[in-house]
């Protein structure tokens, strides 16, 4: 096994490191990922999928190089399966930014469901025992487990979990969100919060995702053997607690560029660790900062492997920037409008911030920075602008048109422009 696919060993989050795994993983992206991707081998065995997510998830790797990557060894057609599962990210983020609704309806609810286990003495016990891996049920322990000591787990085992967590024990599936979105090291609120919703049955509603046995044996290569009888049947979904149904699709939020010239400061965030990818050399940047905001995952505690990745990622971030970067902790709001003041800035740059607690951060932000004239300016890549305008429904929608997408992005020059091409032949 090459090191770098060892989740045993604590991920070095830079881009360099993401980038010899992604290039170390290349080979493995066609028929052998098309084949292989499904079976959940274990911690220290992840060996058919490429690991690449905590990296992607912050843009130490760039969704569209490592599609591009895929294409140039394979061809678009033996890449196809690994191409869809890149995008699928990108798809859960548009389809977030499309209904903000959906977001803030998890958030409250959460709230309530914790304050529940306050209050139910029994509910909490199962929880904690639950997180703790102390089921009983032999492959949801040692997922459990796997989770908290390494910051990963296979996408297979993340839905028979969340199914277990559901259907089985019964427990509030936020709280089983919050616990991976505590833990998971490529843990952002879109592809956390749908994955949830989607075995539920609440994103594709009335079609739940059932755990079953002989799948989890199959695609477990026989490490666990869970009898039918352990696992609860599947018969219908959480529609029922949303009886309005999905909230109304929005247009996407506008974005204000930044202007040239104008007195700036550059906020490096762990969305997007490539600050180098835009136009700075355009700006007077007054001052430059990271802002960490992890914590803001959740109110319960988040995992240190995931705050040591964040930091590692944006000291790597400020690094490659150039730049004399302060450290700052997304605590009080108001801070955000005193550092940009205190430099003499009037606009704040920094890539898009999609959905979760990070934008909540900066809305509530807002009104001290109007109050002291400060703009919020963002960048957003075309690789979103080109998949957000079809995450309205379902992901078929993206689907059929990842052709397109890939066109569209080669014609804009992003990316390996030839692999794109050449990849997409007369498709």
């Amino acid at each position: 096994m090459t090191p770098e696919l060892d989740q045993m060993t604590e991920m070095t989050p830079t881009r360099a490191e993401g980038e010899k795994i992604m290039a170390a993983f290349t080979p493995r992206m066609g028929r052998r990922y098309a084949n292989g991707r499904n079976t959940d081998n274990g911690p220290g065995a992840h060996k058919a999928v490429s690991v690449l997510s905590p990296y992607i998830r912050r843009r130490l790797v760039l969704e569209q190089d490592a599609v591009a990557a895929a294409i140039a060894a394979h061809g678009a057609e033996e890449a196809e399966k690994f191409v869809q599962e890149v995008i699928w990210r990108g798809y859960f983020k548009g389809w977030l930014e499309r209904r903000p609704q959906v977001w803030d309806s998890y958030r409250s609810g959460l709230a309530g469901d914790l304050a529940a286990l306050e209050r139910d003495r029994r509910l909490r016990r199962d929880v904690e025992r639950a997180c703790a891996g102390q089921t009983d049920l032999e492959c949801f322990d040692a997922w459990a487990t796997e989770l908290v000591d390494t910051g990963y787990l296979h996408n297979h085992a993340r839905m028979w979990f969340a199914s277990i967590w559901i259907f089985t024990l019964g427990l509030p599936w936020r709280v089983g969100a919050d616990f991976f979105y505590r833990h998971l090291l490529d843990g952002d609120a879109a592809s956390n919060t749908l994955g949830w919703r989607w075995v539920a049955g609440l994103h594709t509603r009335g079609k739940p995702y059932p755990a079953d046995a002989q799948n989890i044996t199959t695609f477990t290569a026989g490490r666990f053997a869970p009898r039918p009888t352990d696992l609860a049947e599947v018969t219908q979904g959480l529609e029922g607690t949303e009886p309005d149904g999905l909230p109304p699709v929005l247009p996407l939020r506008p974005v204000i560029p930044p202007v040239p010239g104008r007195p700036t400061a550059l906020l490096i965030t762990d969305e997007d660790c490539r600050v180098e990818d835009f136009a700075l050399a355009v700006l007077d940047i007054r001052t430059a900062a990271t802002l960490a905001a992890g914590h803001l995952r959740s109110d319960l505690p988040v995992s240190d492997l995931v705050l040591r990745f964040e930091d590692g990622a944006l000291a790597d971030a400020a690094l490659r920037s150039g730049l004399a970067c302060q450290k700052m902790r997304a605590l009080d709001p108001a801070a955000l409008a005193k550092w940009a003041t205190g430099a003499g800035a009037t606009q704040i740059a920094t890539p898009y911030v999609t959905r979760g607690p990070l934008r909540d951060w900066l809305d509530q932000a807002g009104p001290s920075l109007a109050k002291a004239g400060i703009t919020l300016c963002e960048w957003r890549r075309d690789w979103d602008n080109a998949i957000w305008p079809h995450a309205t429904a379902g992901f078929f929608k993206v689907k059929q048109n990842i052709p397109g997408i890939l066109a569209q992005m080669s014609d804009r020059n992003l990316g390996p422009q030839n692999s794109l091409v050449k990849g997409l032949g007369g498709a």
